[in-house]
C-alpha cells in the first residue's frame, strides 16, 4: 500500500481525498519508481478542483510530474537505482501521476535526472521550468538575440514565467516581466527582470499593430494579452506560446504576422518527443543557477496538495510548489 491523492467521480460529482491504495492496482507500464517529489502544476489544480475536464478516466492519480528512483524495470534504458524525472504524456490525466509515493510509468516517457539537479531540484523545475526552456529555446531557435532588445514573459511570476526569466537572464536578455503582482518586483529582479509592467497595460482589446517593442516573448495567457504582444513585436520577432491562463481565444488579426513577420511558435510540452526534452534539460542544466530554485520552490506535504491546488484556482501563488509524497 502506498499513500496517494485520488480523484474519483460517481452521480453525485468529483471527490478527491488522500488515501492509501494498493500497488497490485497500478495501471501498466514497465518501470516501477518509488517517486520522492511531485509537484503542482496549473493543470494539477483543473484536475483536482474539477474546473476543467482534463482527467480522462476515473478513480485518477493526478500530478503531471514526478521525480525519484527505480525499483524495477524491465525498459531497456532504466535500471534498478536510475533516478528518473517524468513530465507530461498524458500522465495525471489518462494514467496514473505523481502524487503518489509509487508509479508505474512506460519508459519512453521518462528522461534521466540531470547530474546538475538532485530530485527536489528537478521538482521546482517540473513541467513548468521545462515549459520555460522550450520556450526560449524556440526563440532562440527562431533566431532572436539579445541584440535585437527586450523579451517579454508575461504571467511573470508563475513557474513557466519565473523559469523563463531566469534563463533568458542567463542567454543574455534584457527581460521585462508582466505581472498583475506588483508587490512581487523584488522577487522578479532577483530573478533577472530588468523592468516590471502592469498586467493591466496588455489585458484588454488592443489596436491590431502597436508601437514595435519587443524582439521575442514568452507568453503564458493567451486571449487579450498574447494578441496585444504579437501585435507589439518587432519586425522579424516571434512569440512563444505555451499557457492560456487568460483564455484559450485569439481575438487578433493577421497583421502583424503579414505586416512586420511577425511568428507564432506553439510550444507544447506534454507530446513533445525527447530530443526536445533532453535540449530542455540541457539548457535548465548549464544555465539555471540553482540559488535560483530556492526563491523559485515552495515545500508542501501531500497531505497539503488539495488546499493548495485550490490556490491555483484563484490567483494566489507565486512560483513552484514542490510536493514532497514521502512527509
Amino acid at each position: 500500500m502506498f499513500n496517494a491523492i485520488v480523484i474519483d467521480k460517481n452521480d453525485d460529482g468529483q471527490s478527491v481525498e488522500l488515501t492509501q491504495v494498493d500497488e497490485a492496482s497500478l495501471p501498466e507500464g514497465d518501470v516501477l519508481i518509488d517517486v520522492a517529489y511531485s509537484t503542482l502544476n496549473f493543470k494539477d489544480g483543473l484536475a483536482i478542483t474539477g474546473s476543467s475536464p482534463v482527467v480522462r478516466s476515473f478513480p485518477m492519480i493526478p500530478g503531471i510530474d514526478l521525480a525519484g528512483t527505480v525499483r524495477e524495470s524491465s525498459h531497456v534504458d532504466y535500471k534498478a537505482g536510475d533516478k528518473v524525472v517524468l513530465n507530461g504524456w498524458g500522465v495525471g490525466e489518462a494514467h496514473w501521476g505523481g502524487l503518489a509515493q509509487v508509479a508505474r510509468l512506460k519508459g519512453d516517457w521518462l528522461v534521466g535526472l540531470p547530474k546538475a539537479f538532485d530530485e527536489k531540484q528537478a521538482m521546482a523545475i517540473g513541467t513548468a521550468g521545462y515549459t520555460a526552456a522550450l520556450c526560449v529555446d524556440a526563440l532562440v531557435d527562431h533566431g532572436v538575440t539579445p541584440d535585437q532588445g527586450e523579451v517579454l514573459v508575461t504571467g511573470a511570476t508563475g513557474g513557466v514565467g519565473s523559469v523563463a526569466i531566469a534563463l533568458l537572464k542567463a542567454a543574455g536578455f534584457t527581460v521585462a516581466a508582466l505581472t498583475g503582482k506588483p508587490d512581487e518586483a523584488d522577487y522578479l529582479k532577483g530573478l533577472g527582470a530588468d523592468r516590471i509592467i502592469d498586467r493591466a497595460e496588455m489585458g484588454e482589446k488592443g489596436k491590431p499593430l502597436q508601437r514595435e517593442t519587443w524582439a521575442g516573448v514568452v507568453d503564458t495567457a493567451g486571449s487579450f494579452t498574447l494578441a496585444n504582444a504579437c501585435a507589439q513585436t518587432k519586425y522579424g520577432g516571434a512569440v512563444a506560446a505555451c499557457g492560456l491562463a487568460q483564455g484559450f481565444d485569439l481575438p487578433a488579426t493577421v497583421m502583424p504576422f503579414i505586416l512586420r513577420g511577425v511568428s507564432l511558435l506553439g510550444v507544447d510540452s506534454v507530446m513533445a518527443p525527447k530530443a526536445k526534452r533532453l535540449k530542455a534539460w540541457d539548457r535548465l542544466a548549464r544555465d539555471l543557477d540553482t540559488a535560483a530554485l530556492e526563491s523559485i520552490g515552495q515545500d508542501i506535504s501531500l497531505s497539503e496538495a488539495v488546499d493548495t491546488a485550490k490556490k491555483f484556482m484563484s490567483g494566489e501563488v507565486r512560483g513552484r510548489y514542490i510536493v514532497d509524497v514521502n512527509a
